[in-house]
């Protein structure tokens, strides 16, 4: 049977980040990886973002957003089908930041999935310099995206101190509190640096299996208010770009922004950019879109558009 993995985790923890080393670990053994991209929006920036793992040993899909609840389940579990007769040794999903993980369980436990595929772990990935002040609705996210892990993994550890790490691993247990899940944290979570992984941490991970918890659920898309806003071809300047993203960030006006990403073109190179209230990356890339993704409850898309145009 074919191993699956869950790389999920709240918006802006660098699932994608995480992903990239993970494949590569399963690449550099000979294995045979697929990596599917599940997102509800329209548009992928992370598809891009994976794109120089492609190759004979690894395959990227994607199910493609701007559709219902259902309609995306159905085209979830048809690209599993496909995917499913394409040889590989470990299929590796990562969904968007707000995702309802009972959809990952119950899709691979339906016919013909659950001939095919082995559910292997869930690995969720958090942000160790974690935004303290969340609205409730967010810390019902977290919670449901804690309560399957087998491993909850932090970011970034290398640029947060002990006292940032222990605030964040603090807020995680606030969060299971508030949505009663009675789940061990301090047991599962994983500190070391990125930057400093061997074959031995990896082993560790990619063994860490998953849980069944109960927890209060409160996901309703609807309530939480939360939006995903494309714009694509907005022109944007590299000297610029920071500082309106500050503005961006820092102004309420605009909404509670979690995250802003995407990719822009100047002078023939193309730049991408992936920014959170804690950290700003900015790198060049080799191929791009002109599409700037933001992330978080209540935007004004109108405002922000202003802001960019």
């Amino acid at each position: 049977m074919i191993k699956v993995d869950l790389i999920t985790g709240f918006l802006g923890s660098g699932k994608t980040t995480f992903l990239k080393k993970y494949a590569k670990h399963f690449i550099d053994k000979g294995q045979k990886i697929g990596i599917l991209e599940n997102d509800y929006g329209a548009v992928n920036v992370d598809m891009l973002l994976l794109n120089d793992l492609r190759g004979d040993n690894c395959e990227l899909e994607m199910v493609a957003g701007g559709c219902d609840a259902d309609c995306h389940r159905r085209r979830f579990k048809t690209k599993l089908i496909s995917m499913g007769m394409s040889g590989y040794d470990r299929v590796i999903i990562e969904p968007s930041g707000i995702f309802d993980i009972d959809e990952f369980f119950d899709s691979l436990r339906d016919e013909p999935l659950d001939r095919w595929y082995e559910i292997g772990n869930v690995i969720t990935i958090v942000d160790a310099k974690l935004e303290d002040s969340l609205s409730d609705t967010s810390d019902f996210f977290l919670a449901s995206q804690i309560a399957n892990a087998g491993i909850i993994v932090l970011s970034r550890t290398q640029l947060a101190n002990e006292d940032q790490i222990t605030a964040t691993i603090s807020h995680l247990k606030e969060a299971a509190v508030k949505s009663n899940l009675d789940k061990n944290i301090d047991d599962i979570v994983f500190t070391k640096s990125w930057d400093e992984l061997e074959d031995k941490d990896y082993d560790l991970i990619s063994n860490s299996g998953y849980t069944k918890h109960s927890y209060v659920k409160k996901l309703g898309t609807d309530d939480a208010k939360y939006k995903t806003v494309y714009f694509l071809e907005l022109p944007m300047k590299k000297d610029s770009l920071k500082d309106k993203i500050n503005t961006l960030m820092s102004d309420e006006s605009y909404g509670k922004i979690f995250r802003a990403k995407g990719f822009f073109k100047e002078d023939e190179k193309w730049y991408q950019f992936n920014v959170t209230k804690a950290d700003f990356e900015l790198s060049e890339m080799e191929i791009g879109q002109e599409v700037f993704i933001v992330i978080g409850e209540e935007i004004d898309a109108d405002k922000v558009k202003a802001l960019f145009a």
